[in-house]
């Protein structure tokens, strides 16, 4: 299967039909359909089964698109990364190794990427602001409508404060944002962050500590 941008564009613009997703099932030990593994539908991609990366792209498109509009602070270049990250992920399925986990390596050139792009791009303004006509990435909601429950002072104090903490996270060291970024909201362990960053598990942990850290003493009036 060739593959390029219009084509994985049509795969993420469409849920995987039924009869696609039996090909991520196997027969378990009981004779029942057991769910394959992330890495096992990789390998299926990597012996030429058309039907298993469609399932791939659904499953981690939005935190791709998420982790990268993160990193690049625009909703529409994060589109475009992720779809790059997608592509060379296909790309590269020949030099696929099972020994990793598959987000891991997902990650890994999702990582690369993005710091390529913040590096080409490191003079432009970004666009962090909060739009009120747009909902919220990561819960739908729209940020002009109030919850029930709370005042509109209240909510107001809310969108500050989210937008107080994105600008901090932001303003973090690549390496610490980056980890910050996987371990809370991609909800990575040390070890998964460790192998994207390549460092080891200790480096990691106080990369983390010394980023939290910042982010405690910066954003010590919102807590």
């Amino acid at each position: 299967m060739a593959l390029d941008r219009a084509g994985l564009a049509r795969l993420a613009s469409h849920s995987v039909p039924a009869g696609k997703q039996s090909s991520a099932l196997a027969s378990s030990g009981n004779g029942q359909p057991a769910e394959l593994s992330d890495a096992e539908i990789m390998l299926r991609v990597q012996a030429g089964d058309e039907s298993a990366f469609p399932l791939l792209v659904e499953k981690f498109r939005r935190p791709l698109i998420g982790f990268m509009n993160r990193m690049a602070r625009n909703q529409g270049v994060a589109e475009e990364l992720a779809q790059e990250v997608f592509l060379r992920v296909y790309r590269s399925r020949q030099t696929y190794a099972a020994e990793a986990k598959f987000s891991t390596w997902l990650y890994r050139i999702a990582t690369n990427l993005a710091l390529n792009h913040l590096r080409d791009t490191r003079h432009e303004k970004p666009d962090i602001s909060v739009h009120l006509d747009e909902p919220d990435q990561e819960t739908g909601r729209f940020p002009d409508v109030a919850d029930k429950a709370i005042t509109v002072e209240e909510n107001l104090l809310r969108r500050e404060r989210a937008l107080a903490i994105r600008r901090q996270v932001q303003s973090l060291p690549e390496r610490q944002r980056l980890a910050v970024l996987m371990h809370k909201y991609q909800a990575m362990d040390y070890r998964e962050i460790s192998k994207v960053l390549k460092l080891s598990e200790s480096a990691t942990k106080s990369l983390l500590f010394r980023a939290y850290q910042t982010l405690r003493e910066k954003l010590k009036d919102f807590v």
